[in-house]
């Protein structure tokens, strides 16, 4: 193994171990038990709440009129600047951040029609102690603090460890363990994009992308956080995400051998066959060795503090601008849908036996709730804000509305967009399929701690 210097160890493994403790290990500091970086964004949200609505405003401005001047301008591949990455989507997402704006002007000024932006629609999301408010804030220290996590080895070191569970369990190469890492540890939307890249690349399968993108481009830990909190559940934050690992897995372990997954071509984007040839390990190392020396490599090459800060920054910006828009278009649309209308209730009445066989109470409010996260994953909790007082019911709308994985404001969207092998309705099944599959294990645990 190459000899690294103390200082590179130290870079290693001072900033991953700070991030463990940032983002996986709740503490006792404002009465309840939460991550600190949770309890950071209730400290500031305290502070900034009486601006917040107009300062979300202002975001979701900028975010629509740097979209149209550059939906205006016209796209060139050539540039792959930040701020072109951070306002260059497409005319529907364009679309979406100018609804968001939109709204937000009408609820910040409460003009137009009451139902709008009333205290159960729009004025939910955009109060001073709304969704929005604590998205703002749990984005700027999530965003600023995941290059712990990201950028000093740590990804590399569990990543090269999996390699011998991936392919027996999910029939994954070894190196599709840093896109799972980095989409549970990080965010889905990178794990999406990476595995798209690598795609393209020629690294992954067809069937390998497809599994890769619905099945572990899954929701990140800060977003965890902002579903449990949303729902009065933050005490239950290790026990929460622990579901979701468990049942993660689970899903993990089935998706890949059933319809549609299973049913994905063997072969590459450039047609070649899968051959099952494998990375082996380097002589003389094992999987532990191995992996240590390449989160020491990692780290050494992120000795800039100040491109780390950079780099948080931009992963702050791109949470701001990229999904508080969606949250505000998507999620004041359903939540005046739940509320004057019957829609979600007709499309969630098949799961409402399934919840009552499985004990869960209030079965036929939470039957809805099953089905909206396929719109966006923060819709459930929404919506079960005041809707649901059953704290096992509020346990199994959060943890389903995170494995169900597939929502179309964020990862959906970016499947849809991107040359991995999978359809709308491929994903509405994985969805369906997901959701089945989960319930009665989530049901199962929220059983025993309630």
């Amino acid at each position: 193994m190459k000899k690294y210097n103390l200082s590179t160890w130290l870079l290693f493994l001072i900033p991953s171990i700070l991030g463990i403790l940032l983002f996986m290990v709740p503490v006792k500091l404002t009465g309840d038990w939460k991550v600190p970086i949770a309890t950071l964004a209730d400290i500031l949200s305290g502070f900034i709440a009486p601006i917040m609505p107009w300062t979300a405003t202002v975001i979701l401005i900028i975010a629509a009129l740097g979209s149209i001047l550059y939906l205006l301008k016209g796209k060139d591949e050539e540039d792959t600047s930040f701020t072109t990455n951070l306002f260059s989507v497409s005319i529907f997402w364009v679309i979406t951040r100018i609804i968001g704006a939109a709204l937000a002007l009408l609820v910040v000024l409460q003009i137009g029609p009451d139902w709008i932006w009333n205290e159960n629609t729009g004025g939910l999301l955009l109060s001073e102690d709304g969704l929005v408010t604590f998205l703002f804030t749990i984005f700027l220290f999530a965003g600023m603090l995941l290059p712990l996590l990201l950028n000093f080895g740590l990804l590399e070191f569990f990543g090269t460890m999996m390699v011998k569970v991936m392919r027996p369990l999910f029939k994954l190469p070894g190196r599709s363990s840093i896109d799972a890492l980095t989409s549970w540890i990080g965010d889905g939307t990178i794990g999406v994009l990476l595995t798209a890249k690598q795609y393209e690349e020629g690294y992954y399968t067809k069937k390998e992308a497809a599994i890769i993108g619905t099945t572990f481009s899954v929701v990140s830990i800060t977003f965890s956080i902002v579903i449990i909190d949303h729902v009065g559940l933050s005490s239950y934050f290790l026990q929460f995400y622990g579901t979701v690992i468990l049942t993660g897995l689970i899903l993990a372990f089935i998706m890949p051998r059933i319809y549609p997954l299973g049913g994905k071509a063997d072969e590459y984007i450039d047609g070649r066959p899968f051959t099952g040839d494998e990375e082996k390990l380097p002589e003389g190392y094992n999987s532990f060795s191995h992996g240590l020396e390449n989160a020491l490599a990692k780290a050494e090459t992120n000795r800039s503090f100040g491109k780390t800060f950079a780099d948080g920054f931009k992963n702050v910006l791109d949470m701001w601008i990229g999904v508080i828009p969606v949250v505000m278009a998507f999620g004041t649309v359903a939540l005046i849908l739940a509320e004057y209308t019957p829609v979600f209730t007709i499309l969630g009445k098949p799961f409402e036996p399934i919840l009552s066989v499985l004990g869960i109470p209030e079965a036929a409010d939470a039957a809805q709730l099953m089905v909206v996260g396929f719109t966006d994953m923060f819709l459930p909790a929404i919506l079960a804000e005041g809707m649901i007082t059953s704290e096992l019911t509020l346990f199994v709308v959060a943890t389903i509305s995170v494995t169900q994985l597939i929502f179309m404001a964020e990862v959906g969207g970016l499947l849809l967009g991107s040359k991995i092998p999978v359809n709308f309705l491929d994903l509405v099944m994985i969805f369906l399929l997901r959701t089945l599959i989960a319930l009665p294990i989530v049901a199962g645990v929220a059983h025993l701690l309630f």
